[in-house]
């Protein structure tokens, strides 16, 4: 294997990179042809006919939050806060898949056949409800594929002669390669090879990095580059800009992200469970060892090139790793980015397969499954294309993935709520959450002075958000009494220390508010409402598009109101 032998130039040359790209790519091709069907089905290019096995299932949850987002953003969170940053990056990433599954359980028994959420929130609201959330996942997916594409980038151009632009087409061409023609099919199955690749890579390349670095005396002799809060486990600061605006963002993520309820819908009802348990336990321990490669780059006063954090990682490995470790890295972090962004490929397609066409163009009792795939597929091309333009911003991907996460607390409680609670309204959804967005983007950036009064009102709101954070999780697990309690205690313990001082942390109170906004007006917008919705509806209106019969049951639910944009009155209410 060719490698150059200046650390600052190329590390491969033009052969070995394409040797290695057409190595990965065209394996998962090739695996993604075996399953390649001549009349391909729209239920299974979405759902992959609800009935998936253990294995393929938690692989695939696995891979699907493992992506290079977040290895590079647990390393950028471990270089910046200490050894504490990678956990509170992993640990909170890897519970709240956990959380994910009893929520879960609830939306698949009450929609077995369903392929997207904002397909449920059609039937329980109407349209605008479903078309808000349908967008958000729009937005969430181009910025998590664009994400991706900028990790790849990033790592071809630094391993390799190749620009950074031409590594994004290179990730990009990939990607679509093998998707495009069996959609979520096609990503559980290559999400099997690739998460047990990388478990394999992490398991030999990060302590291999560590001793080749010199552990453990590097972090002894290393111990001046660090200040006082980076030095130190229990760090206020790390909680409070990392682990508290990340324990909101990726409760917000679970919920509202397609990606994972496509996951969700394609798994046997029984496997939910083992499932998520299983993808928590290997999330938190991938993510969380090659974060410490931060951690480690921080003790050596490692210094990522051009200053952008994104480098770390493929600046270590670039510079400790022999070429045939090199090499696996390559292949890891190409596995890992591939992985999601594949997901988001077929979480987008999914959308406008099921929600913009299959519902509010066609009609579910009209709509076409050769046109659906077609849609899909052109979904797939058009978004690909959408995220390479936008991959030439090179954001930091830390502040991305934090930042969709906040703006999708805002959307947690009237989803969740819809779900459970028979008094929510179409009207109590749309306007909790404009509300919600309304009061989080000005906070978010600051573009009001939180002093005095406002800074106080925020204060007491993210306040509310802690309450409603913590009562979610615990909810979801032992009910709403239990529930209740724990977000009350939480927001009591809290408010001695955040009043006065909360406003001042941008990204975390900004996510506490959108929660809290969003809770409160929800709920006192259907607290006095009489009337409750019946959810046996939701299983006779979300099924199969394929299947003639069951789009014929769509249409034999009595006392549907006209899809007029926010049904106040849905189907099924008594």
């Amino acid at each position: 294997m060719a490698c150059v032998v200046e650390m600052d130039t190329a590390q491969f040359n033009v052969l070995v990179v394409v040797g290695l790209l057409v190595l990965f790519y065209g394996g998962t091709f090739l695996i993604s042809t075996r399953i390649g069907k001549k009349e391909e089905n729209a239920d299974g290019y979405m759902t992959a006919g609800n009935n998936l096995g253990f294995g393929i299932s938690a692989a695939s949850m696995t891979a699907t939050w493992i992506w290079a987002a977040s290895m590079y953003a647990s390393a950028t969170s471990g270089y910046t806060y200490g050894i504490s940053g990678p956990i509170h990056y992993g640990l909170w990433g890897a519970l709240m898949i956990l959380f994910i599954y009893p929520f879960g359980k609830r939306i698949r028994a009450i929609a077995p056949k369903a392929h997207t959420l904002a397909e449920v929130l059609y039937v329980r609201h109407g349209r605008s409800s479903q078309l808000m959330l349908a967008g958000s996942n729009i937005v969430g997916s181009l910025i998590s594929l664009m994400s991706n594409f900028i990790a790849g980038g990033v790592l071809i151009s630094l391993l390799s002669p190749f620009n950074f632009t031409q590594g994004v087409f290179a990730v990009a061409a990939g990607v679509l390669l093998y998707t495009l023609w069996s959609g979520f099919r096609a990503s559980v199955l290559t999400d099997f090879v690739q998460v047990v690749a990388m478990l394999g890579a992490v398991a030999i390349i990060v302590p291999f990095i560590f001793f080749a670095a010199g552990f453990p005396a590097a972090f002894e002799t290393g111990a001046g580059n660090l200040t006082a809060e980076q030095g130190d486990f229990f760090s206020s600061t790390a909680f409070m800009e990392q682990g508290a605006p990340y324990i909101a963002a990726v409760l917000a993520y679970a919920i509202g992200n397609q990606t994972i309820a496509q996951r969700l819908f394609a798994v046997k009802e029984s496997l939910i469970k083992p499932t998520f348990i299983t993808a928590t336990i290997g999330y938190g321990a991938m993510v969380i060892g090659v974060g410490m490669l931060g951690v480690l780059a921080l003790y050596l006063g490692f210094e990522p090139s051009g200053g952008d954090p994104n480098n770390i990682i493929p600046g270590m490995a670039s510079e400790y790793l022999p070429p045939v470790l090199l090499a696996l890295f390559f292949i890891m972090i190409v596995g890992a980015l591939s992985s999601t962004a594949d997901s988001d490929l077929a979480a987008l397609s999914s959308i406008m397969m099921a929600d913009v066409y299959g519902q509010n163009v066609a009609g579910k009792e009209k709509a076409d499954p050769k046109t659906m795939l077609l849609v899909g597929r052109i979904t797939m091309v058009v978004a690909t294309a959408v995220a390479v333009a936008f991959a030439s911003l090179q954001l930091n991907i830390l502040d991305l993935l934090v930042f969709v996460g906040a703006l999708w607390g805002a959307l947690v409680f009237p989803v969740l709520a819809s779900f459970y609670w028979g008094k929510v309204t179409g009207r109590a959804f749309t306007t909790s959450v404009l509300a919600a967005l309304a009061v989080f983007l000005p906070v978010r950036f600051g573009w009001l002075p939180l002093g005095g009064v406002l800074g106080f009102v925020v204060d007491l709101l993210s306040i509310v958000g802690v309450g409603v954070v913590i009562g979610l999780m615990v909810f979801g697990f032992f009910g709403p009494r239990p529930a209740k309690v724990a977000g009350i205690a939480a927001a009591v313990v809290t408010a001695p220390f955040a009043i006065g001082s909360l406003h001042e942390y941008a990204t975390l109170s900004g996510s506490l508010v959108a929660y809290s906004v969003s809770t409160i007006l929800c709920w006192a917008m259907s607290v006095r409402r009489r009337e409750e919705f019946d959810f046996a509806v939701i299983a006779q209106r979300t099924g199969d598009f394929d299947d003639d019969d069951a789009a014929a049951v769509g249409t034999a639910v009595p006392g549907r109101a006209a899809d007029t944009g926010n049904d106040p009155e849905p189907a099924g209410t008594k």
